[in-house]
């Protein structure tokens, strides 16, 4: 019998100058189901966008040979390209950044698109900006809409979006079938660590509208490249909270360090949330 849920690699967690199939067979041999694609910032991911039919007909045919398909799609692109920049030219290259990345998502078969939840990063944020957040916000779930293909914001590390209640008030507004809940299970602990919440009762405030969740470690005020088991995120908690909840999609969210064994990395990675779900799978009977 299948599995019950799937396990997704992100794909910063393996080196940067690995082929698509070199990152397809690496995720595969570690026991993964997926990858998540990153469209960072640099140029060179933004590129991916205007990938030409025929490489993106060869990329699903990598997919296809490997058995390894992508599933989500990370616009970290939107942080310095975000959607209420108050740079004019800043959002017109975000709109049209995440525009094409929907339309990729759906050549791709990419089921979910994680957008940053922020309204702007670099700058300050104020009224105008989350004005403008919104308004485009809007214009891009009608893209959604249209593709086939969810939103789904991430919750962040700055007080705009780091708490589910937060990206709520924006699921809520919009109101959409295709802008959901890509929530990190990271962020959301040092948030409640700072407002002195319990995570998983705003966790709960999603119900019906999380479609993933990203299993990050975090410590107390660090958000990145904090190895599995020293941080102080309650990844069984979160499991049992979100299977609860019917999520069935979760993400190891990791990054490569230059770590000559980091094929070890991914398979440690795995099997130590493969080992949480099925528990908490088992102890759901």
């Amino acid at each position: 019998m299948s599995k019950e849920y799937s396990i997704g690699l992100y794909e910063k967690a393996m080196p940067d100058t690995l082929s698509w199939k070199e990152k397809f067979l690496a995720a595969k041999e570690a026991g993964y189901d997926f990858v998540e694609i990153s469209i960072d910032a640099s140029e060179a991911k933004i590129s991916r966008v205007y990938m030409p039919k025929e490489e993106r007909l060869e990329l699903v045919k990598t997919m296809y040979e490997t058995g390894m398909p992508l599933h989500t799609m990370n616009m970290s692109s939107l942080t310095k390209y975000s959607l209420g920049n108050d740079k004019p030219e800043y959002v017109a290259r975000g709109m049209e950044i995440l525009e094409r990345a929907i339309e990729l998502a759906g050549d791709l078969g990419v089921r979910i698109v994680m957008i940053p939840g922020y309204d702007v990063f670099y700058e300050p944020s104020d009224f105008e900006t989350k004005k403008r957040f919104l308004e485009n916000l809007k214009i891009a779930v009608k893209w959604a809409e249209k593709a086939g293909v969810v939103l789904a914001f991430e919750t962040m590390e700055n007080e705009f979006m780091n708490t589910v209640e937060k990206a709520m008030k924006f699921v809520t507004l919009v109101d959409s079938p295709y802008l959901k809940i890509y929530p990190d299970s990271g962020n959301l602990t040092n948030a409640a660590v700072n407002y002195k919440n319990d995570v998983l009762e705003d966790f709960e405030l999603g119900r019906g509208h999380v479609v993933a969740l990203h299993m990050k470690e975090t410590l107390p005020g660090k958000f990145r490249e904090i190895p599995y088991g020293t941080g102080h995120v309650n990844f069984e908690g979160f499991a049992e909270k979100a299977w609860n909840m019917g999520v069935r999609k979760f993400v190891t969210e990791f990054w490569y360090t230059g770590n000559p064994d980091w094929k070890a990395d991914l398979k440690d990675a795995h099997d130590r949330f493969e080992m949480i779900l099925d528990k908490t799978v088992e102890n759901a009977k």
